[in-house]
């Protein structure tokens, strides 16, 4: 076992070392992604602590909207040390609060800023901002893609179940239709919404051409929100069951692991003329071809590219490549009278669950094996563990450094001082929510 202070920990590379660590935490196996495919799952940039919904799950603390928007010069130096910590081709979440609330050009500087580094960037917004003409520019500077966050927790007026919500939901489809950009969709998972969930689901089938991947994020006693503790009905597994009602068919959510095994599932499906197919079905198939591919870039938005590359690495391995044309051969015949119905149109939508944990019972095991970190001022910390610790690390003064000196940035006043200040944050939340609605955060 190498020390983390040794100089060879220093030499390994950020997939070596992501390799190293979840062995460690004792959940390295042949569909473990965490390590051979990606060094880290994703990494919150989050650019502004203000929000204009109040949702009932929300993870902020009671003194986000308080907070003045982190410098640019911070927040491009804490994109630099994604960079560092897991390399090029990173997934970044570019989020907040909601980063549409940011100023236009600071955030497109920062999408461009994040391209630039060779990093894929994701906004993750509730949507009320994120018009096509804003989501065409941060295209043009080098947005991956967009995730939209609608649910029965964030209180929309004129909205009474997620059903009705997917009138909203098929409205931010058309704003990104026909852009570069990769579409995503959140749900939060709660009691008011569970029984819901198969209907949601079918709403994504019949738009699965245009969104790559839904998020099912079970509820957690986390942040401000006032839900508390989900109820023990809510679990990964009823979560997965849920999905498969929807979908009308046995996906498989075992096929691959990232990170903890209690932190995320993952299942994948084909759809052609309106029917779904399990495309992880085969499970030892896949584990092969995870590790014959681990190092293929995936491209989210152009699918032929990632089939292009997956046949290039595939084709060093000939007897590999060989069963996986069979196994195509014999998906192809069962979906036969589909594809020739939808003549030959074939598309694929990824089902994600997220497990966040509560924020009085982290587990430092899940933890250690963390696939989804946010980027603080100190380096990335897992995201369950900062929700728990946020004011800690959002009420901090942050250094902020040029060619000449280093002055302390102080976010409850957003002024720089020559030493460290910290201000105690006096404004009650109604007041501060005034702020960030006139934009003085």
């Amino acid at each position: 076992m190498i020390a983390e202070d040794s100089p060879l920990a220093d030499e390994l590379s950020p997939l070596e070392r992501a390799r190293r660590g979840i062995r460690e935490a004792g959940f390295w196996s042949p569909r473990q992604q965490m390590g051979r495919r990606w060094p880290i799952g994703c990494v919150a940039l989050e650019i502004t602590q203000r929000c204009n919904l109040d949702c009932t799950a929300c993870y902020l603390s009671e003194t986000s909207e308080a907070l003045h928007d982190l410098p640019l010069e911070e927040v491009f130096r804490r994109i630099e040390a994604i960079r560092a910590s897991y390399d090029a081709g990173t997934d970044v979440q570019i989020t907040g609060g909601d980063p549409t609330l940011r100023k236009r050009a600071e955030l497109i500087a920062i999408v461009r800023r994040t391209s630039d580094a060779g990093l894929r960037s994701t906004l993750f917004t509730n949507g009320i901002r994120a018009t096509r003409a804003l989501l065409s520019e941060l295209a043009d500077a080098g947005l991956s893609g967009v995730a939209f966050h609608v649910d029965l927790t964030q209180r929309r007026r004129g909205y009474r179940s997620e059903i009705e919500l997917n009138a909203l939901r098929e409205e931010y489809i058309a704003r990104a239709r026909g852009l570069p950009l990769a579409v995503y969709f959140n749900t939060t998972v709660h009691a008011g919404n569970f029984r819901e969930i198969p209907e949601v689901v079918r709403f994504f089938l019949r738009h699965g051409g245009a969104v790559s991947l839904v998020s099912f994020q079970l509820q957690a006693a986390t942040g401000r929100g006032v839900l508390g503790a989900r109820s023990p009905d809510i679990s990964l597994a009823s979560a997965a069951e849920g999905i498969r009602l929807g979908a009308g068919v046995a996906l498989n959510f075992d096929a691959m692991d990232i990170g903890h095994p209690c932190c995320n599932r993952l299942a994948m499906a084909l759809m052609a003329n309106g029917r779904v197919y399990d495309l992880l079905d085969d499970a030892g198939l896949v584990c092969e071809v995870l590790e014959c591919t681990a190092l293929v870039r995936l491209d989210s938005v152009r699918s032929w590219r990632t089939l292009a590359a997956l046949a290039a690495s595939l084709a060093r391995r000939p007897v590999l490549l060989l069963r996986c044309l069979a196994w195509a051969v014999h998906k192809a015949w069962r979906m036969r009278w589909d594809l020739l119905l939808a003549c030959g149109r074939v598309h694929k939508l990824s089902f994600f669950i997220h497990n966040f944990m509560d924020a009085g019972s982290l587990d430092a095991g899940r933890i250690g094996a963390c696939s989804f970190m946010a980027m603080t001022a100190d380096g990335p910390l897992s995201m369950c563990a900062h929700n728990a610790l946020r004011d800690r690390y959002t009420l901090r003064p942050v250094a902020v450094r040029d060619r000449v000196r280093v002055q302390f940035w102080d976010p409850a006043t957003g002024r720089m001082h020559d030493q460290p200040v910290v201000s105690p944050v006096v404004l009650t939340r109604k007041t501060a929510r005034g702020r960030a609605r006139k934009g003085l955060a």
